[in-house]
């Protein structure tokens, strides 16, 4: 019999990047990773831009992984679900003013899949099923270095005063600026999560002002 198989997963390949705590914001490294994107606009309550985005990236995110393992003989733990999320103003963030906001919905990929591995998964997925969002996702590969981070536990639309002490009070008095997108990532399926038990990383990519 064979030996079982090594899963691959990221957020214990890089434990420092999914493991913060809810007591302080911290520093994080963050190294160059490849992902999966879709990108889209509107409130993620109520977009079905949204939806369709978080779906396609599902559908090829776990086609990579059956194919990975049934070609590579390498499997991996599909990883969380994570965010990008920028406006015109950050005070929509803080504000809650969803309809203002653009955004990147991701899913994280082991170093070993391609372009062409993605190019494939992506076409596996649209012959098994009608997907709308998915001749808009894409590879990224990016860096997004010197990173401030917490976790945040309980609804989505709670996190704005976390954001409030990171922007107005954290960020000033480290000598801070913005350097990148509003970062989250989802450690919860919020389908079966009751939102006061979501577990979110908030993560602010930063350098010196």
């Amino acid at each position: 019999m064979a030996p079982p198989m090594d899963k691959y997963d990221c957020k214990k390949a890089h434990k420092e990047l999914y493991t913060p705590t809810t007591k302080a914001f911290v520093f994080v490294d963050v190294p160059e990773l490849t992902y999966i994107a879709v990108d889209g606009h509107g409130n993620p309550n109520t977009s079905p831009e949204y939806a369709d985005a978080v779906e396609a990236l599902y559908a090829v995110a776990y086609t990579l992984k059956f194919t990975s393992k049934k070609t590579q003989g390498r499997d991996f733990v599909v990883a969380p679900l994570e965010g990008l999320w920028r406006a015109s103003d950050m005070d929509a963030f803080v504000g809650g003013d969803k309809d203002d906001w653009a955004w990147t919905m991701m899913i994280a990929q082991p170093d070993w899949i391609t372009g062409a591995d993605i190019e494939q998964a992506h076409a596996t997925a649209a012959g098994k099923k009608n997907l709308p969002a998915l001749d808009l996702l894409r590879p990224v590969t990016f860096t997004e270095g010197r990173s401030v981070q917490i976790l945040h536990i309980g609804a989505y639309d709670d996190e704005a005063p976390t954001l409030a002490r990171l922007h107005d009070e954290f960020m000033p008095e480290h000598g801070l600026t913005f350097n990148g997108d509003h970062h989250e990532i989802y450690l919860s399926d919020a389908r079966k999560t009751v939102p006061s038990k979501l577990r979110t990383i908030l993560r602010q990519p930063v350098c010196s002002a």
